[in-house]
């Protein structure tokens, strides 16, 4: 980061409009059309009520080199239920972001279903500053705006992959109320108390074209008394009611704090757990964790280490639903693809809604394009551990001794 000496009104002032942008023009980032589809005849074969499956809304991020990796991941996570937008920054050049496009348009399934979508445009982000915040409030404003049907919003990188199926996610979170956040939390800072908050930064690509390091200031200000603060992973899980909330509240408190939180470091790691545990009508629904595997370093740095084959029984045994990070390609992406989630990237076998796929010589008859078995699930075994671990989490003495500690 660049040092800079300026008055911590400027950065705020900056953000102030940048947010504006972001949160009432979100529809000038046009949506690329993928596919044209019956949406009639799909939404009369999707079963939606509360003792249904759900439905889960994907934001998946990348930036310059990753589009390959994200089209890999699109396919791992992929259910005609669910719906998906596509986020490639302003690190990655027009090519890369027209070869994505057109990755996604010649996959007949996603033509068919039509749950995939594609930002258009293109907007500078650094991933440790308050524009990953606004990007992903972006991403959850467009997907709120275009489907009203989904119940969870799940964050994802072009660096995450899948440890379990669909059909194992869907079937663990059926019998969860629709309301919990999967939110990892604490409010012991520590010395990022600090490092994090109390020494301001102002990320230019909230109001650049183009991806710029962060400036940090020599200044300083107060920890807030007004609200607690709390720190965790960015990655998360949200219920559709706390996003409304993020995004369309009436509460003001949302806003002003992402006016606070403009001149905050890696903000992506507080902005959302700070909200959810100020907010009184959300702050019991919070669940205390990720569902995530990282590996780190002893001690651990900023980032967690890339993971390999030596990772994956310390995967399995995490019982987790994603992992991260992975090096584009890895060996243990294929491992991962034929041992937990039986599939593999060339060929498809997405889940039960498609099963008989490989057998299938006439593709008008292939039921991968089909909405006839969209409300049906498999799960595997992995869906028994990821089961076991969330029965855990959501146990009463354990949820209550981990819910936004003050």
């Amino acid at each position: 980061m660049k040092p800079l000496k300026f008055s911590p009104s400027i950065g705020i002032s900056v953000f102030f409009a940048s947010a504006l942008i972001l949160g009432a023009l979100y529809c000038y980032f046009l949506l690329e059309e993928v596919g044209t589809a019956d949406e009639e005849l799909v939404a009369a074969h999707l079963s939606k009520g509360p003792d249904d499956f759900p439905i889960f809304a994907y934001w998946i991020s990348g930036t310059g080199g990753e589009g390959r990796k994200m089209l890999r991941l699109l396919k791992a996570v992929y259910h005609p239920r669910n719906r998906y937008l596509l986020h490639l920054d302003a690190g990655c050049s027009y090519v890369e972001r027209s070869n994505l496009l057109h990755s996604v348009r010649s996959e007949r399934v996603f033509r068919t279903f039509r749950n995939v979508e594609v930002v258009g445009q293109s907007y500078a982000v650094d991933r440790a500053g308050p524009s990953a915040v606004a990007a992903t409030l972006h991403g959850a404003a467009v997907l709120l705006r275009l489907y009203t049907d989904w119940d969870w919003f799940i964050t994802l990188s072009a660096s995450d992959y899948p440890l379990v199926t669909q059909d194992d996610l869907l079937h663990v979170f059926t019998s969860l109320p629709r309301n919990l956040n999967f939110i990892d939390h604490t409010s012991d800072l520590g010395w990022k108390e600090y490092e994090r908050f109390d020494k301001i930064i102002v990320d230019p690509n909230l109001y650049m074209n183009k991806t710029e390091d962060l400036v940090s200031s020599t200044g300083v200000r107060k920890t807030p008394d007004a609200f607690k603060l709390f720190i965790g992973s960015p990655w998360v899980i949200l219920s559709r009611p706390f996003v409304e909330h993020c995004v369309h509240g009436s509460d003001n408190f949302p806003r002003k704090l992402l006016l606070y939180f403009a001149n905050v470091v890696f903000s992506t790691e507080s902005y959302f757990q700070t909200l959810i545990c100020n907010s009184p009508d959300f702050r019991n629904t919070t669940i205390n964790n990720d569902l995530r595997y990282f590996a780190w370093d002893d001690p651990p740095g900023l980032e967690p280490l890339f993971l390999n084959k030596t990772h994956f029984k310390a995967m399995i045994k995490s019982r987790a639903a994603f992992a991260r990070k992975f090096v584009e390609d890895d060996p243990l992406l294929n491992k991962v693809d034929e041992k937990l989630l039986g599939y593999t990237p060339s060929e498809g076998g997405f889940g039960q809604w498609c099963s008989g796929h490989s057998t299938m010589n006439n593709v008008e008859e292939d039921p991968c394009l089909s909405s006839d078995n969209i409300n049906l699930v498999r799960p595997s075994t992995s869906a028994m551990r990821l089961k076991s671990l969330v029965t855990e989490l959501i146990s009463l003495e354990r949820l209550n001794s981990n819910q936004c500690k003050f």
